[in-house]
């Protein structure tokens, strides 16, 4: 007998939030065919910054559902300050990018 899957914060948009990974997916393949095809490298950056974009825009999401979910059901487990400590370190690792 299997264990059913755990509920994270983002369970409830798991469909939307692999729609938009694969959308980045394929944003990322794109780019790898302007570079095959020697494209101008604005362009290219351009491509670039926009997929950082949408990673930003996915990075927020989860930290949303996370901070709703995940530190909710720590809190109610005595585990509030540990969920929140991992919390920053998780935003301190996205701010860092760059």
């Amino acid at each position: 007998m299997t264990n059913p899957a755990p509920t994270r914060g983002y369970t409830a948009t798991k469909d939307n939030l692999q729609s938009r990974l694969r959308r980045i997916e394929g944003q990322v393949r794109g780019i790898d065919r302007m570079v095959e095809d020697d494209r101008y490298c604005i362009d290219i950056l351009t491509q670039i910054s926009a997929i950082q974009a949408a990673l930003d825009k996915v990075a927020l999401g989860l930290l949303d559902g996370h901070a709703r979910h995940c530190m909710h059901e720590g809190a109610q487990e005595g585990r509030a300050d540990e969920m929140a400590s991992e919390l920053m370190a998780a935003v301190g690792r996205l701010m860092k990018r760059g």
